[in-house]
């Protein structure tokens, strides 16, 4: 039997050179045969995925996804009629629940001794609510007042969280006074780092967060600094170690599938709507793949500024990558819409 990804490969009508592909909703059929990407990571779009009657199981901003144990996948909106929308692979929903996150935006999935929780970021709650796959809430980090950063609650908006291995949490404040609190598995306090500014230990919309584990012996934190096109690395102590540079990347959380780092890239260029694309790098955190952008360029090993060549997505905002390697892109303020699948080929 040919592999799925030859097959698909060998029988697409179309090819990069695509340039008048214009994927926005209302515009999406005559791209489903098109193939974006670059090297070794290429992808074939699926706009269809995932829809549903609106009407019933609307959806306001596709804010980030993820893949359970049981191969499901995991969505979340803010829209209250149901926070969060489960889905198999092929898009059937399967679930859905969750009207109580007015704000919700991150979404972290960490397995707990063999068992899953969510931990959900809620913008308009200002805090982080862990939940079981099924929506029960299991435990609430409120805006951290004691660590003297916060006058009040409205200053904290939590945008994304990791958790370590030990199960210490992170959580950056995206959206609000740019710190990055660390807690440990009880939600005790353990430190705080970051704040706003342009120095490199410092953040301009510290986006999202995740832990390293590509080098086991020594984890570390990635974390993004969307308005300055970086992922900064830091301790899990919250000691800045470096900066990877993408320029004209504005990009959302970092999400590590095996060796590669996958990066929703809500803006490029200078920053306008609707200039979306998805950036892939390496394990030695290069550029290879940019899924609807332009092609990665180093010269003299910079980066050359990216920039959208496509018009397949108009606000990623999350990267799902599926155990076939196949990705699902959430987008924020795109219309409503669901989300769009890559497969890979």
């Amino acid at each position: 039997m040919m592999p799925r990804r030859k097959f698909i490969k060998q029988t697409s009508l179309a090819t990069l050179g695509m340039a008048s592909l214009n994927a926005f909703p209302g515009s999406l059929s005559h791209s489903e045969d098109a193939i974006i990407g670059h090297g070794s990571h290429r992808y074939k779009i699926d706009v269809n995925w995932g829809l549903l009657n609106s009407k019933r199981f609307p959806v306001k901003d596709c804010h980030e996804m993820v893949q359970d144990a049981k191969g499901r996948i995991l969505l979340l909106t803010n829209h209250t009629k149901n926070n969060v929308l489960i889905y198999d692979k092929s898009g059937k929903l399967l679930q859905s629940w969750g009207t109580e996150y007015p704000g919700a935006h991150g979404l972290t999935l960490h397995n707990e001794n063999g068992t899953e929780f969510l931990y959900i970021c809620d913008n308009e709650r200002h805090e982080v609510i862990k939940t079981t796959l099924e929506g029960k809430v299991i435990q609430v980090f409120p805006f951290p007042q004691e660590t003297g950063k916060y006058d009040k609650k409205e200053q904290y908006v939590p945008t994304e969280t990791t958790i370590a291995a030990n199960g210490d949490v992170y959580v950056a404040d995206g959206y609000g006074s740019q710190y990055i609190t660390h807690y440990d598995a009880k939600g005790n306090i353990k430190g705080i780092f970051g704040g706003k500014g342009n120095e490199e230990h410092l953040f301009n919309n510290a986006h999202g967060i995740c832990i390293d584990d590509r080098n086991p012996k020594n984890p570390t934190l990635l974390i993004t600094a969307r308005q300055q096109n970086k992922l900064k690395r830091f301790t899990l102590d919250g000691e800045y170690l470096n900066s990877i540079d993408l320029p004209g990347a504005y990009i959302c959380r970092p999400v590590i599938h095996n060796k590669h780092v996958y990066l929703a890239t809500i803006w490029s260029g200078d920053g306008s709507e609707g200039t979306g694309f998805v950036s892939i790098l390496d394990e030695n955190n290069k550029l290879i793949s940019a899924p609807g952008g332009s092609a990665p360029v180093y010269e003299n090993n910079s980066l050359n500024p990216m920039y959208q060549t496509l018009k397949v997505f108009r606000h990623p905002h999350d990267v799902c990558v599926d155990d076939d390697e196949n990705l699902y892109i959430a987008q924020w303020n795109s219309w409503g819409t669901y989300p769009i699948k890559l497969y890979r080929v």
